[in-house]
């Protein structure tokens, strides 16, 4: 809607998990880089923690694009809140099983059954679990550590990363033989103010529009409303050049950032 007035080829604040718009922030980037040494060092499990909205998602698609048309089997469940056999049954069908037993120890054979193909074809399988903060059966967090029991002498045959909210940490560290397996454990801050500015930029330029369009003084009222989380500044950023292009604006100023607030009730 407002992107031709702006000057913009894309909508640059949009909160979806395109990797284009990934800003590789130091803690970002650290995050990446841990969860791609678990995976390619098979080190079993790796924890990904963060506030909400803090970019957790957007890393996990970010590491998929790490280990595409490589030899990697990668199944990421985005919707944790099932039952054990619904998650194992999930597992399996985002591995390739078209149609998955319903019988738990079916699954369980047929798991093993694409772990030791995946072997063979020199294949390295990974199971990527985001929002795993929602999972409520502690069955479930159960059968992902039995599943890291698929393993030769000398590696896993399957790498298993977790990732979610703050809470998360306390309910793995209940099932203490899961707890045991998590080889890396990383936590995301918030933006500061320089990641903040940085990250409106990266996203601007992304969009193939000036990062002048936001002031300085705008920034700093962004980070301090946003409290540095991604998804807030994302959400201040796109009200704000659109109330900027219903008052026919030059660039997005503190003004035009309060009054935004105002209308979002933040």
């Amino acid at each position: 809607m407002y992107e031709q007035y702006w000057n913009l080829k894309l909508k640059p604040f949009e909160n979806t998990p395109d990797p284009r718009f990934l800003y590789y922030s130091p803690q970002h980037e650290e995050g990446l880089n841990r969860m791609l040494y678990v995976v390619k060092e098979r080190k079993g499990a790796g924890l990904l923690t963060g506030v909400y909205g803090c970019g957790k998602t957007l890393l996990a698609r970010a590491l998929m694009r790490e280990l595409e048309n490589s030899v990697y089997k990668v199944a990421i469940i985005s919707n944790p809140r099932l039952d054990d056999v619904e998650m194992l049954r999930m597992i399996a069908y985002n591995l390739g099983v078209t149609e998955p037993p319903t019988r738990k120890a079916d699954i369980l054979i047929t798991l093993e059954r694409v772990l030791q193909n995946n072997v063979n074809d020199g294949k390295k399988t990974v199971v990527v679990i985001d929002e795993a903060h929602a999972i409520e059966d502690k069955n479930i967090f159960e059968e992902l550590r039995l599943l890291l029991n698929y393993q030769t002498e000398d590696k896993f045959l399957l790498t298993l990363l977790l990732l979610g909210q703050p809470e998360l940490k306390d309910k793995i560290e209940i099932n203490k033989q899961l707890n045991q397996r998590i080889a890396m454990r990383f936590f995301l801050e918030p933006l500061n103010l320089s990641e903040t500015e940085h990250y409106i930029h990266h996203r601007l330029e992304v969009a193939g529009g000036s990062t002048a369009l936001f002031t300085q003084d705008a920034i700093v009222t962004i980070h301090e409303r946003s409290g540095g989380i991604p998804r807030r500044i994302n959400q201040l950023c796109d009200s704000s050049l659109l109330t900027g292009y219903g008052k026919n604006a030059k660039s997005v100023d503190t003004e035009l950032v309060e009054e935004t607030i105002k209308s979002l009730s933040l």
